[in-house]
């Protein structure tokens, strides 16, 4: 008997050949596995992109809060905060933003926001979060904001971010996150709860960071939002 004979298994096939045939396997489930993830995710994200049709839905704001990241604005870079703004706005409740992050990831396979986190600088993300946080557990319309201690905080906590912005290394002022807030606020005597949840949260004053933060041109047409509100 000679050393190939002996070499062989009881099947004829020699160790080096078992170690051939045994990753040749691997190789080719791996790539079934991967391969069929692939169909299922583009399966997927093709059933989600049918409901992007109706407007209101979380499939739908799960792409426009894309289309705001890939953005769409003139200059053709950038990231559209203005319209992440607008969108997360009209999610109705935290119960329909989970689903609008569900709705993200099957529709491109990416965490909502892990993107979030990349597309926005620390303080616009925070504004962001602030927003999510005004709504309430539950509900599928948009209502107007309760006036609560929680309400009332989440609009200190976006005009804080708005004022501690950054372009880069340059200190900046989000006047248009400031004047959303502003243009949110339904009463005087809401922004005057609103200034007290301030004081209470950063132990500032809010008219004077106002003035600080806002040129002199800029301050009085943004008061003047207030002013023409309801008195209560």
């Amino acid at each position: 008997m000679n050393s190939e004979t002996t070499t062989h298994n009881h099947e004829g096939f020699t160790p080096k050949e078992i170690i051939t045939y045994s990753l040749l396997g691997v190789v080719v489930l791996g790539g079934s596995f991967f391969i069929g993830r692939r169909l299922v995710r583009k399966v997927r994200s093709d059933s989600e992109e049918k409901k992007t049709y109706e407007e209101g839905n979380e499939a739908t704001m799960a792409k426009q809060l894309k289309m705001a990241f890939d953005n769409d604005m003139w200059f053709g870079w950038g990231t559209d905060e203005e319209a992440i703004r607008k969108t997360l706005q009209a999610v109705p409740s935290k119960e329909v933003f989970r689903k609008v992050i569900n709705s993200y990831q099957k529709l491109y396979a990416r965490s909502l926001m892990k993107d979030m986190q990349d597309e926005l600088t620390s303080t616009e993300y925070n504004e962001m979060l602030a927003i999510i946080a005004a709504k309430p557990d539950r509900g599928n319309k948009v209502l107007a904001p309760s006036l609560s201690a929680n309400q009332y905080l989440s609009w200190a906590k976006r005009l804080r971010a708005a004022f501690n912005i950054t372009y880069g290394p340059f200190p900046g002022t989000d006047e248009d996150a400031i004047k959303a807030v502003f243009m949110e606020i339904p009463t005087q005597a809401a922004f005057g709860q609103v200034a007290l949840a301030y004081k209470k949260e950063y132990n500032d004053d809010l008219m004077k960071d106002l003035q600080s933060e806002l040129e002199f041109y800029e301050i009085v047409p943004m008061m003047n939002i207030i002013a023409k509100k309801p008195k209560a």
